[in-house]
């Protein structure tokens, strides 16, 4: 009555573990381009709110819109780069839309601070743009995965690799010492 690890059990476990480890990266990289995008966030914030005359919902749009940008890039070319490439516009036109809609989730808790309650120095201003940023994060990470940059469907995947194994077949590795195969 001894454990085993062969059976049943392990496949599940192991196909789990590797859905895990795929997630944990995609966070990660997901992550680590926000970590980028937020930096440029408060930097623009900070630098408009302090050489322009502008209110500060106002600085936020204007610096949400160049995160935006710079993020769309490193999702695409860094985190997302694996995912499916063929619908370019559609893929712009929902990461547009997504990301206005977060634009409205992190700006809005700024206006709501600044505006509905006067909570309006800098150190305030900054807190309530991160807690934006972070609130709208969540609703981001969801959508871009979700709806923006989707994984290629399994017809896909599978041709694609049935078209590299069957273009390996048609050009052979030269193999030394073996004689053909006779068909029967």
């Amino acid at each position: 009555m001894g454990s085993t690890t062969s059976g049943p059990r392990t496949k599940p476990r192991g196909a789990l573990r590797r859905r895990i480890d795929l997630l944990v990266r995609e966070v990660a990289k997901f992550g680590a381009v926000g970590g980028a995008g937020l930096l440029v966030n408060l930097a623009v914030f900070n630098l408009v709110r302090h050489l322009t005359d502008l209110q500060v919902v106002r600085a936020s749009v204007i610096a949400t819109v160049v995160a935006i940008v710079f993020n769309y890039v490193g999702f695409r070319y860094f985190t997302y780069r694996d995912r499916d490439k063929s619908g370019r516009t559609k893929e712009l036109t929902l990461f547009l839309l997504f990301s206005a809609v977060g634009l409205v989730i992190e700006n809005g808790v700024l206006y709501v601070a600044t505006y509905g309650f006067g909570w309006d120095t800098p150190l305030q201003s900054n807190v309530f743009k991160f807690l934006g940023i972070g609130v709208a994060t969540l609703f981001r990470f969801w959508s871009y995965r979700t709806w923006v940059f989707r994984t290629l469907p399994a017809r896909e995947a599978v041709a694609s690799a049935e078209s590299f194994l069957e273009e390996g077949a048609a050009h052979p590795p030269a193999l030394t010492g073996t004689a053909p195969r006779k068909r029967r």
